[in-house]
């Protein structure tokens, strides 16, 4: 997998970046109403240097993070590796990112589920993972699945209640639309895999879709820790706190989001 880094992360940040962060949270979040943040790590598998200092930061500022570990990419050494984080942490959600990570589709964009998969390669594929990340993670794993590249078919959509998975987590807007009863805990918010050439365009519209998420109630951020670097890591650094104190934030993982439904146990 290529990890490339966005043209924002390899400019300077706007000059006062902190004020113009602070300043959409206090405009766009309604104080009578909490909106809840939650950050979701992508391609997880791994234990490299940007894996350990993105799992460092977190833990410094005891913020929750979703985890979407691409089942192939974990085995028990990796695991045994991953001890050092306290994978047991209750800010931690360890769930389901496909199976390989891997592009079935010949035409269009990249699905590891899409149309062109029959049912019971996709149910197959479905099972293979959760089946590898339970053998590893046991009770640690959580019942969402997050697709590749933040799509799939809907055959996928349908199977995924039936096999017990209680969410699904894509981007905003994702189609086809997720079943009633597969809540979709989508991302609005992409950090790493932007696609504008001229930093000054991507930093405006990073901080445009930060505006509209405190706006709608929920922010779900998204992060490719492989496309981060000093300055990326250096943003989070900046934006973690800013949430943390916010006395309208409440930041959450997909546990809290589930839990008033009753879909998972309390696991803290």
């Amino acid at each position: 997998m290529t990890a490339t880094i966005s043209s924002l992360w390899s400019a300077d940040p706007p000059a006062g970046l902190s004020r113009q962060l602070h300043d959409l949270l206090r405009t766009g979040i309604d104080r009578n109403r909490p909106t809840q943040v939650f950050f979701r790590a992508d391609d997880i598998g791994p234990v490299d240097e940007p894996f350990r200092r993105l799992m460092r930061l977190f833990a410094s500022h005891h913020m929750p993070l979703c985890l979407a570990v691409v089942p192939e990419w974990l085995n028990q050494e990796r695991w045994r590796e991953m001890q050092r984080f306290e994978p047991e942490n209750p800010g931690w959600c360890w769930h389901q990112h496909g199976w390989q990570h891997q592009n079935h589709e010949a035409q269009g964009k990249k699905s590891e589920f899409g149309n062109s998969r029959t049912r019971e390669a996709i149910v197959s594929d479905l099972h293979r993972g959760r089946d590898r990340l339970e053998e590893i993670l046991g009770p640690l794993l959580v019942p969402v699945f997050t697709p590749p590249w933040n799509r799939c078919g809907e055959a996928t959509l349908q199977a995924l209640p039936e096999l017990g998975y209680a969410a699904i987590s894509r981007a905003q807007g994702a189609k086809p639309s997720s079943p009633a009863n597969l809540p979709d805990l989508d991302v609005n918010v992409d950090l790493h895999t932007r696609r504008e050439q001229d930093p000054r365009q991507g930093w405006a519209n990073l901080l445009s879709e930060f505006g509209e998420a405190a706006r709608c109630g929920r922010m779900g951020i998204m992060i490719h820790h492989q496309r981060m670097n000093n300055t990326a890591f250096a943003f989070l650094d900046l934006l973690l706190p800013l949430l943390k104190t916010h006395q309208a934030v409440s930041c959450c993982n997909f546990k809290t989001l589930l839990r008033p439904a009753g879909k998972v146990d309390d696991q803290g």
